[in-house]
């Protein structure tokens, strides 16, 4: 949940929120995309991404043409300002955060550190 201070909110792209509807399409009512950060990956934090029916309290809840993305409250604080987006590539398809407050990444792109 974005406490009103003057850190912005994550946010998606139209592209993202495409893909994320796309995703949804194919699932029970309810089902969500939470993206999550957890510690571990190859550069000390990672991004999870996992389909849930259920929104806890604390939970940010991102929604745009019919994506809905959930950002829990301490991975809220790894992500302030964040672009999620969808990329398209010749080799790969895969959800890419832009993260200001990352100091670097892996060539994955699942992973960061600050």
């Amino acid at each position: 949940m974005h406490d009103g201070s003057d850190t912005p909110p994550p946010t998606l792209t139209d592209r993202a929120a495409r893909r994320v509807a796309e995703i949804l399409s194919g699932e029970a009512d309810g089902t969500m995309l939470r993206i999550a950060v957890l510690g571990g990956g190859c550069s000390g934090f990672q991004y999870d991404y996992s389909l849930v029916t259920e929104k806890n309290d604390d939970d940010l809840l991102l929604e745009k043409g019919g994506a809905k993305v959930l950002i829990d409250e301490m991975s809220q604080q790894y992500m302030p300002g964040a672009v999620i987006d969808y990329a398209e590539e010749l080799i790969a398809a895969a959800f890419r955060i832009e993260n200001p407050i990352a100091t670097s990444g892996c060539g994955c792109g699942t992973s960061f550190s600050l």
